[in-house]
């Protein structure tokens, strides 16, 4: 059996050295035969697996007590090393050392060849869509998306309070799978958040209406109104027209700091559609007293 003299590989002149002279000789013996300064060199990348194979077996305690009983019975006894053995002699070293210490050094260089070359998988783009309320208070949604296999995948997405429309939110690893040992991608997910019936994201303010009948908007009124997650006593002044804006400060969205915008509260006068005999007898004689007349322009 022909055994590597890993004591003559590091250039030390025997087995009689500590830890620490070991790790001085492969700092110094890397730096000179490492692949990345030595491109094209095929025998500097051998060289560089050798002393590399050297210094993770004599820097373990454990396995470098076995290879010493090996030097000493082999190498020791002045038996011959060879730095150009051929496939066959490396192959038996290889098995040899495998058994002996584990993985051998050229399948760690293939690993760190392979983890050189790995290459993350591809991200993956969705979107979402939440209701203004969910998204003012946090909320957590599941979506469904097709695996490698064409299975359904069912993720669940946590939509964080004050999240801002349009915002993407990010699931690490959760993108197409990644090649040579690379990480996945991820899972990019844009949040829209829906208008309703009640309320209209503008930025950070919301949009709502208030309907006011025409004497409420005639005399004002004190009147609630609904705003995000809690109700608004509102004073409406009186005279107050159609497409008016009453501003709530600091009662609109808030963002992701809990700082809020407004609640625009926007009116619209509405006329009933079918009046009872006193209210038309009531509106009759308002007409023959009042001497508002809005059209005046067109008179």
């Amino acid at each position: 059996m022909i055994v590597k003299d890993y004591y003559k590989i590091l250039q030390l002149n025997s087995n009689r050295v500590n830890t620490e002279q070991i790790k001085n000789q492969y700092k110094e013996l890397a730096k000179k035969y490492h692949p990345d300064l030595n491109v094209g060199n095929p025998n500097a990348e051998e060289r560089f697996k050798d002393i590399s194979e050297a210094y993770r077996i004599l820097t373990d305690v454990n396995s470098r007590k076995k290879y010493d009983k090996i030097w000493n019975a082999n190498v020791g006894r002045k038996m011959s090393y060879s730095n150009s053995d051929n496939e066959k002699v490396e192959e038996n070293n290889n098995t040899f050392f495998s058994i002996l210490f584990g993985n051998t050094v050229e399948e760690q260089i293939k690993n760190k060849i392979n983890k050189k070359n790995a290459v993350k998988g591809e991200n993956i783009e969705t979107e979402i869509s939440v209701s203004i309320d969910d998204a003012f208070i946090g909320t957590e949604k599941k979506i469904v998306l097709k695996d490698i296999n064409g299975n359904d995948k069912v993720i669940a997405v946590k939509i964080p309070e004050g999240i801002g429309n349009g915002q993407k939110i990010k699931i690490t690893g959760e993108g197409k799978k990644g090649k040579n040992g690379g990480k996945n991608g991820d899972l990019f997910i844009t949040v829209n958040i829906k208008n309703d019936e009640n309320f209209e994201l503008q930025g950070q303010d919301v949009k709502t209406k208030l309907y006011l009948t025409p004497w409420e908007a005639a005399l004002g009124a004190k009147v609630n109104v609904n705003g995000l997650r809690e109700i608004e006593t509102i004073y409406v002044p009186a005279g107050v027209q159609t497409e008016e804006e009453i501003v709530l400060k600091n009662k609109g969205y808030k963002n992701t700091n809990g700082q809020r915008g407004n609640l625009i509260v926007e009116i619209e006068i509405v006329v009933p559609k079918k009046l009872t005999k006193e209210e038309t007898e009531l509106f009759q004689k308002l007409q023959k007293i009042s001497k508002f007349m809005p059209r005046t322009n067109l008179e």
